[in-house]
């Protein structure tokens, strides 16, 4: 066999998407299955062949996601990847990392890749830093309340609520309020034509005894402003007494009183005591709407790795919080044309990136600067681990960029790819 990977070719797509599936020991149904087919870029899509066997797999997926100033940006998301564990420390992965990376700076669209990891260890070593995390809780509605200020409470009153036992039934509704928050938040990927299927997907096998997918919409004057989709697991204690969990999948709203509309129709669902959320953004608004973070059960994960492919053209797609002038030393052993010093001039309207041969004020890795890119980790604290170096303490410089690329919300990544 050869260690060179291929593009795929799409009579190749069904063998080669066995061999992921084999090695994450999944068994799609027929939806996933052809909703997957039709979301691959074949073109985008490689593969490391032992004879006629696939035994290494990667894609790309063209998305557009927002950074920080609320540009939403050409993004190369890294998906389907997967070695067969008989052909593993070959240098197969590598290959794959190798070529995507190429390929996708000779295109020349997409300042940046971005993936989420099945195992968080792999891909640091290809410059991927973690910049986006998520919140996960469990919440007992029985001993927390809910409570909204009088205000939003009276606003919420007044909007009207439709629910469906059949959430497809709802998904323009929801689509329309998902297209608009796309742009609020960092992390967050436009749904290209197909993706507004994969939040439905609801395959019985994960469903462990809970209801099929249900949707609730949050309408103004007929205009849908909030929508949520769950599930609900009905339990009874040994006594009888209802003991059952709203299972929260998602979540979006336009303002206070839609947000806080589905909170108050999720905290009052018959026959449940828990909500139980498994992905939701680190700062999210319900966290202050409660009267006992302790009976919340939240828990932080990771979610979303990013690795700029070109640094300059990656630091000029987003704005700056705060007035920043300031020259990184950027290294990068695996793209090597990364690696020297970056002038970074920008504030909230913009920025420039070129390189140059002035001084630098801070030197860090590209994964470092991964991590830092959306805002969702600061500068400071990776200085404070020793990755990041202020060249001449006390010049500021490394305050003046930290504040600079802090984000005014916490980034998410709303669903996987």
């Amino acid at each position: 066999m050869t260690s060179e990977p291929r593009v795929l070719q799409p009579s190749e797509w069904d063998t080669w998407y066995g061999a992921l599936l084999s090695a994450f020991a999944s068994q799609p149904t027929s939806e996933e299955h052809e909703l997957y087919r039709s979301l691959t870029e074949v073109e985008r899509s490689i593969g490391v062949w032992d004879e006629d066997r696939p035994v290494a797999t990667a894609g790309l997926l063209s998305f557009r996601m927002t950074v920080p100033g609320g540009a939403v940006v050409p993004t190369a998301g890294v998906t389907m990847v997967s070695v067969a564990p008989t052909h593993r420390r070959r240098g197969l992965l590598r290959a794959m990392m190798r070529r995507q990376l190429d390929d996708v700076r000779t295109a020349g669209q997409e300042p940046f890749a971005v993936l989420t990891a099945s195992e968080a260890a792999i891909y640091g070593r290809f410059g991927y830093g973690l910049a986006a995390r998520f919140l996960s809780a469990r919440i007992d509605t029985s001993r927390v309340a809910l409570e909204l200020p009088e205000r939003t409470a009276a606003e919420a009153e007044a909007l009207c609520l439709r629910q469906s036992d059949e959430a497809a039934s709802l998904l323009a509704e929801c689509e329309a309020v998902y297209a608009r928050t796309v742009p609020r938040r960092p992390g967050m990927l436009q749904r290209r034509p197909g993706w507004e299927r994969t939040p439905l997907l609801d395959p019985e096998r994960s469903r462990a005894g809970a209801s099929p997918l249900r949707c609730v919409v949050v309408l103004r004057d007929g205009e849908p402003v909030g929508y949520a989709r769950y599930a609900v697991k009905l339990r009874w204690t040994e006594t009888d007494a209802a003991d059952g969990e709203v299972q929260l999948r998602e979540l979006e709203a336009l303002d206070p009183a839609g947000y806080a509309a589905l909170w108050r129709f999720l905290w009052g669902i018959d026959l449940t005591t828990w909500i139980v959320a498994e992905n939701r953004p680190l700062d999210d608004p319900w966290l202050h709407l409660v009267d006992d973070p302790r009976r919340c059960g939240t828990t932080v994960g990771d979610s979303l790795y990013l690795r700029p492919v070109d640094v300059g053209a990656a630091l000029a797609a987003r704005c700056y919080a705060a007035p920043v002038d300031v020259v990184l030393e950027v290294e990068d052993a695996f793209c090597p044309w990364n690696t020297g010093r970056w002038r970074l001039s920008g504030d909230e309207k913009g920025a420039v990136c070129e390189p140059t041969r002035d001084a630098a004020d801070l030197s860090l890795s590209v994964r470092e600067l991964g991590r830092a890119y959306l805002g969702g980790t600061s500068l400071t604290a990776l200085a404070g681990a020793g990755l990041v170096d202020e060249k001449r303490p006390g010049s500021g410089a490394l305050r003046t960029a930290a504040a600079a690329f802090a984000s005014e919300t916490e980034p998410w990544l709303p669903h996987g790819f």
